[in-house]
């Protein structure tokens, strides 16, 4: 069974390009969504507390003063070897921005892995040295996880209603708690867009 399952990681890593070049032909206004109006949050995030996959609790008043990327993650996914990019922009970012990875089992069974194990393929296979937080629920459903009820939820956020579409979405949430944007599977963490909103 782990055969297989390194065998088809090897295969999607390989398809990863031809993925990414697939997504932006959906067009641009596809793969982000901006506060263009800069609503700021009804509910202030720093309320908020999660678990990393360790059970360490991160309480997100801490991280003020930096900026936020939240990110929904699985193992066996085209899109995992944005794991190798995110730790990347964290390299080069990490003190302004701190990247938060959640993974989930939402699409087509791509999670199956326990935390444990989750966390041993990403330190082992890409060297991750950003948070992974505690497997949970992602997309909009009783069970999903409280940070992604606020990064989903207009009414809690300010302005965005947006789920994530797929594995890898990011959400960029600014010095101050304000989401600025949405970004989908399809927007590399290293594409200029995305560091510039990073950089801004």
């Amino acid at each position: 069974m782990l055969v297989i399952m390194n065998i088809k990681r090897a295969i999607l890593k390989e398809i990863y390009p031809l993925i990414m070049a697939a997504g932006k032909l959906v067009g641009s206004n596809k793969l982000v969504q901006k506060n263009a109006l800069q609503e700021p949050p009804k509910v202030p995030i720093y309320g908020i507390e999660a678990y990393t996959s360790q059970g360490e609790m991160v309480t997100f008043e801490r991280l003020k003063g930096k900026k936020i990327l939240f990110v929904n993650t699985a193992s066996d996914c085209g899109y995992t070897t944005q794991y190798a990019e995110l730790e990347q922009l964290y390299k080069t970012h990490k003190d302004v921005l701190e990247i938060l990875a959640f993974p989930a089992n939402d699409f087509k069974e791509q999670e199956k892995g326990t935390d444990g194990e989750i966390e041993r393929f990403c330190k082992l296979k890409y060297g991750l040295t950003f948070p992974l937080m505690k497997k949970s629920v992602v997309i909009k459903s009783p069970n999903q996880n409280l940070v992604y009820q606020w990064l989903t939820n207009e009414y809690l956020n300010g302005w965005c209603n947006q789920q994530p579409l797929w594995n890898f979405c990011k959400y960029l949430v600014d010095e101050n708690g304000t989401l600025t944007h949405f970004f989908s599977q399809n927007m590399s963490p290293l594409d200029k867009v995305l560091i510039d909103a990073v950089e801004s």
